[in-house]
C-alpha cells in the first residue's frame, strides 16, 4: 500500500511528496529507506526487487516492511546529491525539526515515521567518484549491538568507524540515538545501478528477515563478511593533478609495492605518478572518476584481508 510519509507545497503550484510502500501488517517491522542522496541510485534498485519479491509472495511474509525508495525526491529527480532548493545534504539535517526550515520539517517527518521499527536498513551507494565493494558501516558505539544483524546483510565487509569519524546529524546515528537500529549500507558508485550488488543486498534482506521471523521461505545461506575497524585500512591518495588510470581490479586483493594505477599527463604524455600500494590487502574503494587532484582519494585498502 502507498502511504505519504510528508509533504509539502513548492512554488508554481507543485509540491514535494515523499511517499513509502507498507507490505505486510503487524508483526515486527522491517523499514528500508534510500535515495537520501539524490546522486546514490543503487538502493532504488534494491527498493523496486524488494518489493516486487515481497508483493509476489505475501503467504511468506510475517510482518511489515516499509519500503522508502526517495527520501530525497528532489534531488533524484534533478540528479543531485542535495536538496536543490537550498543545496543542501539532507544527511546533514538529521534528527530535523517540526518548525524548522524545509529541510528540517522534511527530515523530522521521516524521523517520526521510521522510529519505532524493529530494524531500519539505510542503503547508500558511494559518490560518483569512487567506487566502494558491498558494505556495512556501523560506529563503535552500536558494533556491539548492530553487528550480529550486519552479518545476515551478505554484505562483503562490515566496516567499523571510530565514533568521532560519525556525523550526527545523519538518519542512522539520529535513529540508533533514538533507539531504532539502523545498519548503513555502503555500495558501487554514484548514478549507477550495480544489479549483481543488488541482487547480493535483496539476498542479506530477505535473510535478515528471516532470522527476525519475517520471512518463513528458505533463504540460502549468507557469506560471512570481513569485519574489520579503522586501524586495519589504508587510504592512498594522489600525489599529482592529473588522470587516475588504475591498473588493478576493484575488490580483489593487493599487495605491498604492487603498482595500482598511474597519474597521467594528457598534455604532455607524462606519467605524473606512479600510484604504489602501501600495504597487502583486499581493494575496497577504488577512484572512478578519473580527474584527479593533489589529495584527491583514489582507494582504500583493507590490510591482511587478502
Amino acid at each position: 500500500m502507498i502511504q505519504q510519509v510528508v509533504s509539502l507545497s513548492l512554488p508554481v503550484g507543485e509540491e514535494l511528496v515523499i511517499q513509502k510502500n507498507r507490505i505486510g501488517s503487524g508483526g515486527k517491522r522491517l523499514c528500508v529507506a534510500t535515495g537520501t542522496h539524490g546522486d546514490e541510485l543503487e538502493g532504488q534498485y534494491v527498493a523496486w526487487r524488494l518489493a516486487q519479491i515481497l508483493q509476489e509472495h505475501p503467504e511468506h511474509l510475517h510482518g511489515t516492511v516499509d519500503i522508502y525508495p526517495a527520501t530525497n525526491p528532489l534531488g533524484i529527480s534533478t540528479m543531485t546529491r542535495g536538496i536543490p532548493l537550498c543545496d543542501l545534504d539532507m544527511n546533514r539535517t538529521f534528527p530535523g525539526s517540526e518548525g524548522g526550515s524545509m529541510s528540517e520539517f522534511l527530515a523530522a517527518r521521516i524521523m517520526a515515521d521510521i522510529s519505532g521499527a524493529d530494524v531500519a536498513i539505510d542503503i547508500h551507494a558511494s559518490n560518483v567518484f569512487l567506487r566502494e565493494i558491498p558494505q556495512v558501516r556501523l560506529s563503535e558505539d552500536t558494533a556491539e549491538r548492530l553487528l550480529p544483524l550486519a552479518k545476515h546483510l551478505n554484505m562483503n565487509l562490515v566496516w567499523i568507524y571510530a565514533a568521532a569519524t560519525v556525523l550526527e546529524s545523519t538518519l542512522a546515528y539520529s535513529l540508533n540515538t533514538a533507539g531504532t537500529p539502523t545498519l548503513v549500507v555502503e555500495m558501487g558508485v554514484g548514478m549507477r545501478v550495480t544489479r549483481a550488488y543488488g541482487e547480493q543486498l535483496i539476498h542479506g534482506i530477505l535473510s535478515l528477515m528471516a532470522h527476525m521471523g519475517m520471512w518463513s521461505a528458505p533463504v540460502p545461506p549468507v557469506t560471512p563478511p570481513i569485519v574489520s575497524s579503522d586501524g586495519a585500512v589504508s587510504f592512498i591518495n594522489a600525489g599529482k593533478p592529473g588522470i587516475f588510470l588504475p591498473t588493478v581490479t576493484h575488490g580483489g586483493p593487493v599487495t605491498q609495492g604492487q603498482k595500482l594505477g598511474d597519474i597521467a599527463d594528457p598534455l604532455t604524455g607524462a606519467v605524473l605518478e606512479e600510484v604504489i600500494s602501501p600495504a597487502t590487502g583486499l581493494l575496497f574503494t577504488l577512484r572512478e572518476y578519473p580527474v584527479v587532484y593533489e589529495g584527491s582519494l583514489l582507494a582504500r585498502i583493507l590490510g591482511g584481508a587478502a
